[in-house]
């Protein structure tokens, strides 16, 4: 770390490369060239021009732009290649097309790989048949003052793809592509619930009282109103308050906050969707569900199928629907009923190896059975439905059962990407159930659901029966993309601090590979 921001671009601070980098900058400068101009004339994208000559239009004059990739210098003439967002195309340098001494003077001694550059002239085809841009002008745009990457290798290492993601943008063109890939993913799903009536809306960031998932918040202060905030955990409740006005059909897709650890699929800060249905059920919303799923995969692949860590998943309805507690029985040989409380299921559990921690509930227990034993072999998509009471506390309980709520999970390669519930709609049950939790809070589960005695309120004024959902986009994409971590699929992903150390058993990044607990496991929107 240098001792001030200025000693960024000391020459004694600098490699060999950015000291020759630094000095054609200069050079332009000496030269009356401006290395940084505000703007550029461009009349066509690479893709625009390229398919202008595909029609027939040759000699047709534009002025494409892009980054220099590759210069190939032949004596009197250059060939160069320079990309833009929408491809490459060959530049072809003639000395003698150029504004007198412009090649020799400026072009051979000034220009380095990276640079952007504007490029003026008729569209042409070369010997060999490749499309270029026959220059007659050439304007520096922005002088790159860094070495590219290796252009053979690119860039592997996992840290500086993460921290430098623009490094890893530039050398890594297939990572783009999972961008690309993200993108379609929002943009079908907006059209799905679009087209179904869905009205998108948007709820509060900063919230007086977090809720609707089992999760520690951010915590941050407004000077002005003197009022401790929470960044928000979930969109669950704002969204069911609309339910009560008068909405029918909603859905948010928008960033969430949870203060709680990392690991291959969590990170802090994570986007995710939620839709809230009224005069349906989870059955209704497991149907929805398939429906979406199936839709965003043809609009995004073509196809009903995606290839994920070497399994061809089908994403055709119907999906399999389990009960939870016979999936846990069949791979753990628990039958948790048959344990009505947390002792005598730990001592279950103790029997076959497992170390419950000592202070989970039931449910938490039974949520770590499945975690453990059932998740990693869903690979087709599946629905995990019927779960304890005891982790559900915003989930409408079984007519059959008062120790299980109408809820599911839906699982796809092993791993889970969403929750839903038959909602809660009575204000007296879900005040209960907040007192409960908060009896909790007292007694050392700081990821207990607090009292939002506003939304009971709400509740108060009746919300019709309904299905509600949550989804992660970030899971969703991994999956979509084949890629085993979260941190492949997140632009900007949060890491560890340069300055703190690793400590013993975590990555550079900061990552855990440490399983889900329980009380993770517990949110309205686990795929954090």
């Amino acid at each position: 770390m240098t001792d001030s921001p200025l000693d960024l671009f000391d020459p004694s601070n600098l490699t060999d490369q950015e000291q020759a980098r630094l000095a054609n900058l200069k050079g332009l400068i000496a030269a009356g060239i401006d290395p940084y101009p505000a703007r550029v004339q461009r009349t066509h994208t690479i893709a625009e021009a390229r398919a202008l000559y595909e029609s027939g239009a040759s000699e047709e004059i534009v002025v494409v732009t892009g980054r220099l990739k590759r210069i190939r210098d032949m004596g009197k003439m250059s060939f160069a290649n320079i990309e833009d967002g929408s491809g490459t195309i060959q530049i072809l340098l003639r000395r003698d097309n150029l504004p007198e001494g412009f090649y020799n003077n400026i072009w051979k001694k000034f220009v380095d790989l990276g640079d952007f550059i504007g490029a003026t002239g008729p569209l042409t085809v070369t010997k060999t048949g490749e499309v270029s841009v026959d220059a007659t002008s050439i304007q520096f745009l922005s002088k790159t003052l860094k070495p590219m990457p290796d252009k053979w290798h690119g860039v592997r290492d996992r840290e500086t793809r993460y921290r430098r993601r623009y490094v890893d943008l530039i050398a890594n063109p297939e990572v783009r592509d999972i961008f690309r890939t993200r993108a379609a993913i929002l943009r079908a799903l907006r059209e799905y619930f679009d087209g179904e009536g869905f009205l998108e809306v948007e709820t509060p960031i900063l919230q007086p009282i977090y809720g609707g998932a089992a999760a520690k918040p951010f915590v941050t202060h407004h000077n002005q109103l003197h009022q401790d905030l929470y960044l928000r955990i979930s969109f669950e409740l704002y969204l069911k308050r609309l339910i009560v006005g008068g909405f029918d059909r909603v859905y948010e897709i928008g960033r969430d906050f949870r203060n709680e650890g990392v690991s291959f699929k969590h990170n802090p800060e994570f986007t995710q969707l939620e839709f809230y249905e009224a005069y349906t059920d989870y059955e209704g919303v497991m149907r929805r569900t398939e429906e979406m799923m199936a839709y965003v995969t043809q609009q995004v692949t073509g196809g009903n199928t995606l290839n994920f860590q070497g399994h061809t998943i089908d994403m055709s309805p119907p999906w399999r629907r389990i009960p939870l507690r016979e999936a846990i029985l069949e791979a753990s040989d628990i039958d948790y009923e048959q344990y009505p409380d947390a002792e005598s299921l730990a001592q279950a559990m103790r029997a076959i190896g497992l170390s419950p921690d000592p202070n989970s509930t039931w449910g938490k227990l039974v949520d770590g059975l499945m975690a453990r034993f059932v998740e990693p072999n869903l690979i087709q998509p599946t629905f995990l439905i019927d779960y304890p009471l005891d982790i559900s506390p915003l989930a409408k309980g079984s007519p059959d059962d008062p120790r299980q709520v109408e809820r599911f999970e839906g699982f796809i390669g092993g791993m889970e990407f969403c929750n839903a519930f038959s909602e809660l709609n009575d204000p007296i049950d879900q005040l209960q159930r907040f007192v409960d939790e908060n009896y909790r809070a007292r007694h050392g589960d700081d990821e207990a659901h607090p009292i939002d005695e506003d939304f009971i309120d709400a509740l108060s004024f009746g919300m019709p029966p309904t299905g509600g959902f949550g989804m992660g986009i970030d899971r969703l994409t991994m999956i979509f993309t084949d890629k085993e971590t979260i941190r492949e699929v997140i632009l900007f992903p949060h890491l560890r601090s340069l300055k703190d150390e690793p400590e013993a058993g975590d990555s550079e990044t900061g990552e855990s590979e440490a399983e889900d607990t329980p009380a993770r496991r517990s949110n309205r929107e686990k795929p954090a």
